[in-house]
Order: structure tokens, then C-alpha cells, then sequence
């Protein structure tokens, strides 16, 4: 009876273990499947703001190049101060090469002084043979800081002469780029075309746009009839992003874009070669003075490749020209570009 009721308590224990280990196996794979579950929720989070940052992107996109004209409407317009050149040189830095290096100091090579007994047994003769030992290292040490500091002062003078050539050419470059603009001011004072042009370019250049904008241009003065011809390039429909946001698609794992209606690359490209070509007239008009300009006269062309041939080519899309009074009665921060043409008899290419 003894061996059968341990028998009954062997097998109660066993029975008991598998029922702990299918317990512990449960909760095993119920935290693998916790695990795999917020594994899944990160990914999909994820890549759901992947998406949302590309189509961030490109509203970003799109609303720089929608506001093409407005955003420079508050900015100072160009003037000969501004186009002088200020030396940039930033002040003299040896950095280590200006610190002296520190002497040595003899605490750090004298020997302990000999104690107790040994004071008793002799060890004056080994004290002495120590200092003088200590003393020839402290010599060598100090003859070796003399060494690096020659080092260190001829470097530090290299330095210095390097950056003193330094700040001789970059204020020389500085007084003839500024001889140059006061030459060209005093011409454009005096009406002279050639200057009148060069600063209409200027005004064009530093003119700061988004990026994919072109900035080619050519410029005509006219000082009998006070006239600018600018014949300006515009962006070509390519620079409206095609997509216009991005989703992320769970069956296939892929971020993939929406594209952008047709209709509306359209509508969006035209306003935006409106505003480039309004934006031109706002800067030269504001830049030049009225007795030098009355009206410019602007021819806007994009380049592209000919089907045909494959040759680059340049369309006109428009062509307008803007007295000053009639340019200056415009409302540039309320108006429609598109219809804002339309008001100044623009020719506008089918195209």
C-alpha cells in the first residue's frame, strides 16, 4: 500500500509539473504574440508617418511656390548698399598654439627624502646619487619645454602670417568689389544704359526663389523712352510636383504616391509663371527709380526639348508690358495672378 500511494504522489507531482509547464508555455507564446502585435503597430506607425512626412513635403512645395509672389512683397528692395561687400573674417583663433605649455616643475622629479632608520644606515650617498639624477632629468625636461615652446611660437607666427594674408585678401577683394558697385552707381546715376542693365540683373539675381526655379534672363535699357525689356525664363510645368501626397498601403507594405490631377499641375503652373512674371516687375519697379524707368516690357519663355528633333528650344508663353502708374495701383498681395495678367493686356501663349 506504501509503494502505491507513492506511486499516486509521483504521478499527482508529474501531472502537477505538466499542468505549470502548459502555463508557462501559454504565457510564452501569449507575450510572442503581445510582442509581435506591438512589433506590428510600431511598423505600421511607422510607415504611416513616412507617409505624412513625404506628403508634408510636398504642401511644403507647394505652398513656397504658391506664394512666389507674396512672400517677397515685404522685403527691402535692392539697393547699391546692399551689394557692397563686408569683409567676412572670423577673429584669430591660434586654439592650442596659444597657450604656453606649463614648466616643469621640480616637485615632480625630486626623490623622497630618506626617513628612520635609513637616515641611520647610510643612505646620505644614495639620497644625493637620487638628487643629482632627479636633477639631470629636470635639466633635460626643462631644455625639452624650451625646445616645444620654440616650436609652439614659430608655429603660433605661421598661424598668424596665414591668417593675417588671410584678412589682406579678403579685404582687398572686398575694396574692389566695392570700387566696382560705386563706379556702377555713379553710372546708373547718370542714366547710362550699360549700368541701368547690370543692376536690373542684379535686382533678378539675388532674387531668392525656391529651389527649381530657373534664373536666366537678359536685359534691355531703352533711356530715351525709360524703358526695361527683360526676356525672362520661367518654370517649365515640371516643377509642380506631380504627386500630390502619399499613402501608405498595408497589403502591400509600400509607401506609394497620389498623383496630382492633371487639371490642377495646370491651374498651378500658370499661376506660378504668373508670379514669376509679376514678382520681375515688383523688384525692377521698386529697385530703379522713376525718372530712370517708366514701363518694362517682358518677354517670359521656357526652355524644353522639340519632340521632333530632340533640340532644346524656348517657347514664349507671355509677353506684357506694365507702365509704372498702372503697376503701381495694383493690390499684389490680393490679387489673382492669372486675372492680374488678363488686366495688363498680356499675350499669353496657348501652350
Amino acid at each position: 500500500m506504501a509503494r502505491s500511494g507513492s506511486i499516486a504522489a509521483l504521478e499527482q507531482r508529474l501531472a502537477e509539473q505538466r499542468r505549470e509547464d502548459d502555463r508557462l508555455a501559454r504565457e510564452r507564446r501569449q507575450r510572442e504574440r503581445d510582442s509581435e502585435r506591438v512589433r506590428q503597430q510600431e511598423h505600421l506607425a511607422s510607415r504611416q508617418q513616412e507617409a505624412e512626412e513625404q506628403t508634408a513635403a510636398v504642401e511644403e512645395r507647394m505652398k513656397a511656390l504658391g506664394e512666389v509672389l507674396t512672400s517677397v512683397l515685404p522685403q527691402r528692395p535692392l539697393t547699391f548698399e546692399r551689394l557692397l561687400s563686408t569683409p567676412r573674417v572670423a577673429e584669430f583663433d591660434p586654439g592650442p598654439l596659444g597657450s604656453a605649455l606649463p614648466l616643469p616643475d621640480w616637485d615632480n622629479f625630486a626623490p623622497a627624502p630618506a626617513a628612520g632608520l635609513g637616515r641611520l644606515l647610510g643612505a646620505g650617498a644614495r639620497q644625493a646619487r637620487q638628487v643629482t639624477e632627479a636633477q639631470a632629468r629636470f635639466e633635460a625636461a626643462r631644455a625639452e619645454h624650451q625646445r616645444q615652446e620654440a616650436e609652439r611660437r614659430r608655429a603660433l607666427a605661421v598661424a598668424k602670417a596665414k591668417y593675417d594674408r588671410k584678412v589682406t585678401e579678403e579685404r582687398g577683394r572686398a575694396a574692389a568689389r566695392n570700387s566696382y558697385v560705386t563706379s556702377r552707381q555713379s553710372a546708373f546715376a547718370a542714366g547710362e544704359p550699360e549700368a541701368v542693365e547690370w543692376f536690373v540683373g542684379c535686382v533678378l539675381r539675388v532674387s531668392p526663389y525656391p529651389d527649381g526655379i530657373p534664373r536666366e534672363y537678359q536685359v534691355a535699357y531703352d533711356p530715351g523712352n525709360r524703358n526695361v525689356t527683360v526676356d525672362l525664363e520661367l518654370p517649365p510645368r515640371s516643377v509642380v510636383p506631380a504627386v500630390g501626397a502619399y499613402r501608405y498601403v498595408k497589403t502591400r507594405d509600400a509607401v506609394e504616391p497620389v498623383p496630382r490631377q492633371e487639371s490642377e499641375i495646370t491651374q498651378a503652373h500658370e499661376r506660378l509663371a504668373a508670379s514669376v512674371a509679376l514678382r520681375a516687375l515688383h523688384e525692377i519697379f521698386g529697385a530703379i527709380p522713376a525718372e530712370l524707368v517708366q514701363a518694362v516690357a517682358l518677354t517670359g519663355w521656357v526652355s524644353s526639348v522639340d519632340r521632333a528633333t530632340g533640340a532644346p528650344v524656348r517657347s514664349r508663353l507671355l509677353a506684357m508690358r506694365a507702365e509704372r502708374p498702372v503697376f503701381d495701383a495694383l493690390v499684389l498681395d490680393a490679387l489673382d495672378p492669372i486675372a492680374c495678367l488678363d488686366h495688363l493686356n498680356t499675350l499669353v501663349s496657348p501652350a
